[in-house]
């Protein structure tokens, strides 16, 4: 049998139960557009991510205070609530540490801020006038924290567009108005420019305070809950952040090195611990939609088998004008491949459109690779071969003198 023959008969066989078919790849279709579509969420939440990291600051090297769990550990016991740092170490970085161009410490908590009738609870940073250049953070409106607010305690504050928004209405003029934090008056001086967030890490809910004063009247302590380090370029953050090591180890008296009560990470160290998790994430979403290939697989072997048993009659037919096992099985083979492959066809469509409507309601960037698209075709190519293969095995090693008396 030519290969003109084969395909002919793998077409008028699988248009002879059009519905059987249509339900059979169905499965596929859905196994293959849910993986796409959660493989394509994943991609978009690490670019997602990336790009916020990137977005707070370039050349960024972030001190917080805690114990580490272990050698290498990335993750601080106690990060954001230790007190392991203080102004006094900021200050010693500043002054002791080469190659740093900016130096920005903070103290940043959580509040209850209330104005006219409004409220919300939302993240208070008590900061320096640097933290604008080593964060990137723009003011629209007004003007940012300077050091004459630092050394008068003064009570000012710039608050960000949501924030803004929530305690003033939409695109209300805030500046010269006051807030309340922790029920201390507050005078807003600013208003920071929109960078997009969502959740707790809106950087558009943040709140400014001058850091003395968040120490004086909120915290009563001098504290700081993170340092950021701007270095000079790329090529100095290694030996910044090995001196800035070196230095809070020396001033905390702490002689094992390889137990500090402090963190010290870069933007590669955070990317590549915001990447391992969403690739963790991706994994585990692409893993319980593949679940669903392996009910489409075995849809379609349930179908062969059921094919090769309408079929017997037929089968035995073929063999005795000489037919051989090869084009038997070749034949009953071909069919399911084309089934999983015709699937994997629609699966992607499926799957680009999931991925499109998802970033549109949903409000999440999606990114279809074409990886996924080729893993795609792949996998169902595979699933073709695998449970197709008993099904044309069987079919192929039919009897012929048996299978023409089969009713």
């Amino acid at each position: 049998m030519n290969w003109i023959d084969l395909f002919e008969e793998i077409y008028w066989s699988l248009s002879a139960n059009k519905v059987r078919s249509f339900l059979t790849i169905l499965g596929i279709v859905i196994g293959i557009g849910s993986v796409i579509a959660m493989v394509a969420i994943g991609q978009g939440a690490k670019d997602n991510i990336q790009a916020s990291i990137q977005s707070v600051g370039s050349n960024l090297i972030i001190i917080t205070p805690g114990a580490q769990r272990g050698v290498g550990s990335q993750i601080s016991s106690g990060r954001g609530s230790a007190q392991t740092l203080t102004q006094a170490d900021a200050d010693a970085i500043k002054s002791s540490v080469a190659f740093i161009q900016s130096i920005a410490p903070e103290l940043s908590r959580r509040y209850q801020v209330t104005s006219r009738g409004k409220n919300t609870n939302t993240q208070i940073i008590g900061t320096v006038p640097e933290y604008p250049d080593v964060r990137k953070v723009e003011v629209t409106d007004g003007s940012f924290i300077t050091s004459k607010h630092l050394s008068s305690n003064d009570k000012v504050a710039v608050i960000g567009p949501q924030a803004r928004d929530d305690l003033f209405g939409i695109d209300a003029m805030a500046v010269g108005q006051s807030i309340r934090i922790n029920n201390i008056e507050f005078k807003i001086i600013g208003v920071t420019k929109a960078k997009g967030g969502s959740g707790f890490s809106n950087p558009d809910s943040n709140i400014f305070i001058p850091i003395t004063t968040a120490q004086r009247y909120l915290a009563g302590d001098t504290y700081v809950s993170t340092i950021s380090v701007e270095a000079q370029d790329q090529e100095s953050m290694a030996a910044v952040q090995q001196d800035i090591t070196n230095l809070l180890l020396q001033r905390h008296k702490i002689s094992n090195p390889q137990a500090p009560d402090f963190s010290v990470l870069n933007q590669a160290d955070i990317v590549a611990s915001a990447s391992s998790i969403t690739n963790t994430f991706t994994i585990l979403l692409a893993s319980i939609a593949g679940i669903s290939l392996l009910v489409g697989g075995i849809g379609i072997m349930n179908m062969m088998l059921t094919t090769v048993t309408e079929r017997t009659r037929e089968i035995g037919l073929r063999k005795a004008i000489g037919a051989d096992r090869k084009d038997i099985s070749s034949q009953f083979l071909l069919e399911a491949i084309t089934l999983t492959f015709s699937g994997g066809v629609f699966g992607i469509i499926l799957g680009w459109i999931l991925s499109l409507v998802v970033a549109k309601f949903a409000g999440i960037n999606t990114q279809i690779s074409l990886s996924s698209v080729l893993l795609a075709f792949g996998v169902s190519a595979l699933i073709g071969v695998i449970f197709g293969y008993y099904p044309a095995s069987r079919a192929a090693k039919l009897n012929p003198i048996d299978a023409l008396r089969y009713e």
